[in-house]
């Protein structure tokens, strides 16, 4: 069933599903998503909850992770992956898009976008990714303070209060912050940047509650399994902007094929078919809620590469 019959939705609120899905005794584990076909082939291979990046989303939108996004054009990402996939995602709400009267909006405009959690993070602007060097932080109360505010403008929303203070304070000073943000009402904890599994679960010891850790890659952060977390304490694990990354990869190879071959001949066996992203997308199951419109038939694909199936 299409996403455009309003009897296919979901009928509980992302933040409940996500919510249910955080009590069970496993990990979560959640992969980036940095638009909806990306989304639909996580939701393809069996995951249950995604992660929007905003470092991901702004790098497709060739801009600095420097807090410079607008919060419509990552609504923007939340809504079209939301209503692709029908799955309750996570989202990088950065430092709440200002202060605390801006934090509550963000909250407000996320969740009606199809979030069921965002994380709010204890920087000042402009932000930083939590893997990069001298990050700023803004007070504990005014952090708590913008948290409680979130946590007031939720509905099922989840928050979760994300620290950087690992790196400028210790893990001891990420400790003392997240108690706070827990006190201030937040429902998960996130320490980002922490370097050792020794930090990790010095952090996850001290901390009550739910927590999430960050697997990116090429951060400060050595690689652990998403086992391997829950072992040191934390109920989420996720793998932020994974997919914009594998994404640019394949596209600078692609156009560099282009350019060295004159074209893309040789090229398909690293593509989907035709018929492949008909099916992910539900082309033919759109197509069919409009009787006038004749079902498309999928040309054969008559190439020399070793694929057989039609484009």
């Amino acid at each position: 069933m299409s996403w455009l019959e309003g009897n296919s939705r979901h009928p509980k609120s992302p933040g409940s599903r996500l919510s249910k899905l955080l009590a069970k005794p496993e990990v979560l584990r959640v992969p980036g998503a940095h638009n909806a076909m990306a989304g639909l082939l996580a939701k393809k291979e069996g995951f249950e909850v995604l992660y929007i990046s905003g470092g991901g989303v702004t790098t497709t939108l060739g801009l600095p992770d420097l807090g410079i996004m607008s919060l419509e054009e990552l609504c923007f990402v939340v809504r079209m992956v939301a209503r692709a996939t029908d799955l309750p995602l996570i989202v990088d709400g950065d430092v709440g898009y200002g202060g605390t009267l801006n934090a509550m909006r963000t909250v407000q405009e996320l969740e009606s976008a199809g979030a069921g959690a965002i994380h709010i993070e204890d920087q000042m602007l402009p932000k930083k990714c939590g893997h990069l060097n001298d990050k700023r932080l803004v007070n504990v109360d005014e952090a708590s303070a913008k948290i409680a505010a979130a946590k007031k403008a939720a509905r099922d929303l989840l928050i979760i209060a994300r620290t950087d203070a690992a790196a400028i304070e210790g893990v001891d000073g990420a400790v003392e912050r997240a108690r706070a943000y827990r006190e201030a009402g937040a429902d998960v904890v996130f320490p980002d940047g922490l370097t050792s599994e020794e930090e990790f679960r010095l952090f996850s010891e001290a901390v009550s509650g739910p927590k999430m850790a960050n697997m990116t890659e090429f951060g400060r952060t050595p690689h652990f399994t998403a086992e391997e977390f829950h072992d040191f304490g934390y109920d989420i694990v996720i793998w932020p902007a994974t997919s914009m990354r594998v994404a640019g990869y394949a596209l600078r190879d692609l156009y560099a094929h282009i350019k060295s071959e004159d074209g893309t001949a040789g090229f398909e066996n690293r593509m989907l078919t035709r018929a492949e992203s008909y099916s992910l997308i539900g082309y033919h199951d759109i197509e069919a809620l409009d009787s006038s419109v004749a079902k498309s038939v999928v040309p054969t694909f008559t190439g020399d590469n070793t694929k057989s199936e039609s484009r």
